[in-house]
């Protein structure tokens, strides 16, 4: 791979004006930042869980706040592994443009990396799965059973259901403003948000290669997919800049989520040291040497003793944080740069962290937030209302769906139920199915859905699951 392609500025429709008068300066991907902002989609991750669902909280981040912090995040890496490529002449054809390109697009990717998430965090996604492989054998279609209409891929899609996935189909086709290309966003950037550039039928976690752990795209994505990764020269492999926006990705949610468990009084200052003290018993003399995080974090409370900040814990634990970030940022930088040639061939397996002191730092901190947030009750409880209202939703729309733009009558309840779906979304769905078979359309159909109930925030899929179940 090199870089003058993979820094692909095409687009599906080609925005280049044919007006003398135009002066717009902006780079490709400059334009991008300016779109995104502006979208619709980019506003509703503001209402949509990170971690905590329904949470009330003001701190508590969102799939907004998160999204920001990745994007500053991967920017500061792209800065930072551009300056090094460009210093050290590790690539004849890197030259000041591209390094400029390069933190543009992964500025773009960190805002839109989650962009296709559903509403309740990461739950909702598990949620949306389970019910398809609980219900989908259940359907029938004039007939004959759904199951036996789709093809192995279109099934596998939505086992399998991703909001990585979802976030390509979104960008590329949900937002029907001009035409049915939605954002019209550059290849080099879509490319760059395909985490894992296999389709649902390819997924194999056991392979040992980090980019066959989830499904990229739909079957409905797939050849624009092809279309996309051919102009980027990744065919079957994964963008370079895809590594930089994953580490970024999982050191702000990594560190993130302590801090919001600490605010929400899953963890202690106490609790933290001690099992931060676990680890510094455990690990190598060398590993302390260089970065010992309890000592750290027992140095950050001795700073706020020190300075006599009311509230030594919280002090502690946030400055803890920002230097573990500042140090994740550095393994990534280096894990990149150690394993340029393979990340520019394709070959490498792993994330940036594999082979650096970050790697036990990041399995502990996502141990701990594990045990001591996400299997909490308080998370349980919110899990099992959000799982409660995505069902009814799914249980209702996919029921409408299933002969909506045939010539089978629908109820008046289920064309009431079809109105409720963005226009946008039905206009998508009408210029994708023209001419297409019955199976792939009542794909499309059921694609539809999980377009509409992605396309919610946590507010809304509550209210509406409220308003549509009689709950004042």
């Amino acid at each position: 791979m090199d870089w003058k392609t993979l820094l692909c500025p095409e687009r599906a429709r080609s925005t280049v004006s044919r007006s003398a008068g135009n002066r717009d300066l902006r780079s490709e991907f400059e334009k991008d930042y300016h779109r995104i902002i502006g979208s619709a989609s980019f506003r509703r991750l503001q209402d949509k869980t990170q971690v905590f669902p329904l949470d009330k909280s003001d701190f508590i981040r969102t799939r907004l706040t998160h999204s920001l912090e990745v994007s500053s995040i991967a920017k500061s890496l792209g800065q930072n592994i551009a300056q090094d490529i460009l210093q050290n002449q590790r690539d004849e054809g890197f030259d000041w443009q591209m390094k400029e390109d390069v933190c543009n697009i992964l500025q773009c990717a960190g805002l839109i990396h989650d962009i296709g998430n559903p509403p309740f965090g990461h739950f909702g996604e598990s949620a949306i799965r389970e019910w398809f492989i609980w219900n989908l054998p259940k359907l029938t279609f004039k007939g004959t059973p759904v199951t036996k209409l789709l093809t192995k891929q279109m099934l596998a899609d939505f086992y399998n259901f991703e909001g990585n996935a979802q976030a390509l189909r979104l960008l590329t086709k949900l937002h029907f403003l001009v035409d049915e290309n939605g954002m019209n966003l550059t290849y080099g950037l879509l490319n760059t948000i395909v985490k894992y550039p296999v389709p649902s039928t390819q997924i194999d976690p056991r392979s040992g290669d980090i980019k066959d752990k989830k499904m990229g795209y739909f079957y409905a994505e797939q050849e624009l997919y092809r279309s996309i990764s051919k102009a980027a020269g990744t065919t079957g492999m994964r963008h370079p800049l895809t590594f930089i926006l994953e580490a970024a990705d999982d050191i702000a949610y990594k560190t993130a989520d302590i801090e919001d468990a600490f605010k929400k009084g899953c963890i202690s200052y106490a609790s933290l040291l001690m099992e931060l003290e676990k680890y510094e018993q455990k690990a190598s003399q060398r590993e302390r040497d260089y970065f010992n995080p309890a000592q750290i974090l027992r140095d950050k409370y001795a700073a706020a003793e020190k300075r006599h900040i009311a509230d030594k814990e919280e002090f502690a634990v946030q400055n803890f944080l920002v230097r573990v970030q500042g140090f994740l940022i550095s393994c990534a930088t280096f894990g990149f740069l150690n394993n340029y040639q393979q990340i520019m061939e394709g070959s490498y397996r792993y994330d940036l962290f594999e082979f650096t002191y970050a790697k036990g730092i990041m399995k502990l901190l996502g141990d701990v937030a594990y045990r001591y947030a996400f299997v909490s009750n308080p998370i349980f409880k919110l899990e099992i209302a959000a799982n409660t209202v995505l069902n009814s939703h799914l249980n209702q729309f996919v029921a409408a769906a299933l002969y909506y733009d045939t010539e089978v009558p629908q109820r008046d309840v289920e064309e009431k139920l079809m109105s409720l779906i963005s226009e946008n979304y039905k206009q998508a769905y009408h210029a994708y199915a023209a001419g297409k078979s019955e199976g792939e359309r009542l794909y499309l159909r059921l694609l539809l859905v999980t377009d509409y109930v992605c396309g919610m925030t946590d507010s809304y899929a509550k209210s509406l699951y409220q308003e549509l179940n009689g709950i004042v």
